[in-house]
């Protein structure tokens, strides 16, 4: 079994066993499981929040970020990766996705190589898309067999919105798609989107439960 948690904005905790895996900790509390592996999607602040990684890091955390914020976050030495590329780090397959915006966008160019991941854990795949826009590479994804995907939705100038995240989920197919990134945001009507056009997805609001998978 493997538990989903929203911590915050773009922040999950992934838990199965001895795996504590944490996507983009941001403003964690103190009551929160000690990390073995740390995922970073790119380097701003409510992303790479240096204070948050530091508080679930113990002497056998490995942080795991794109190979251009390898400098930004040094103090953890984390393990660089490109969009494309996977590596086994913690013991778990963890393979970088382009993660971009377009030029309208200006906050997350597709040259800065940021990126989303995908997950592999107890025969479960969980993809977090970082700050994006809907992509052409999403597409790819349709044939992976994706379990989980953590999309976001909350626009405002750096991400999807609404509409965009629903037909990235029609691009995806995963089984559940879990909205993030929201601004607090309404998200019933996101869900009907998803229902409208990719009818065979689940839609899951993590605010107050958990996902077990």
């Amino acid at each position: 079994m493997v538990d989903i948690t929203w911590i915050n904005h773009a922040g999950f905790l992934v838990s199965s066993g001895d795996n504590v895996i944490y996507f983009d900790p941001y403003q964690v509390g103190d009551d929160l499981p000690q990390a073995s592996l740390i995922l970073v999607s790119h380097e701003h602040h409510d992303h790479a929040d240096v204070d948050s990684i530091r508080k679930l890091s113990d002497g056998s955390t490995v942080v795991a970020c794109p190979k251009t914020c390898v400098k930004a976050l040094k103090e953890f030495h984390p393990v660089g990766l490109e969009p494309g590329e996977t590596k086994r780090v913690a013991g778990i397959p963890v393979t970088g996705f382009p993660a971009y915006t377009f030029p309208g966008k200006k906050f997350h160019p597709r040259e800065n190589q940021w990126l989303g991941y995908i997950i592999t854990i107890e025969g479960k795949k969980i993809y977090h898309a970082g700050d994006c826009d809907i992509m052409e590479e999403m597409k790819e994804l349709a044939d992976t067999a994706i379990d989980v995907a953590l999309l976001p939705v909350g626009n405002k100038g750096y991400t999807m919105d609404f509409d965009d995240a629903a037909r990235a989920t029609k691009y995806i197919k995963p089984r559940v798609i879990v909205p993030m990134h929201d601004w607090d945001q309404d998200l019933d009507p996101f869900i009907d989107l998803v229902n409208e056009v990719a009818p065979g997805v689940r839609v899951e609001i993590l605010r107050d439960k958990k996902l077990s998978i």
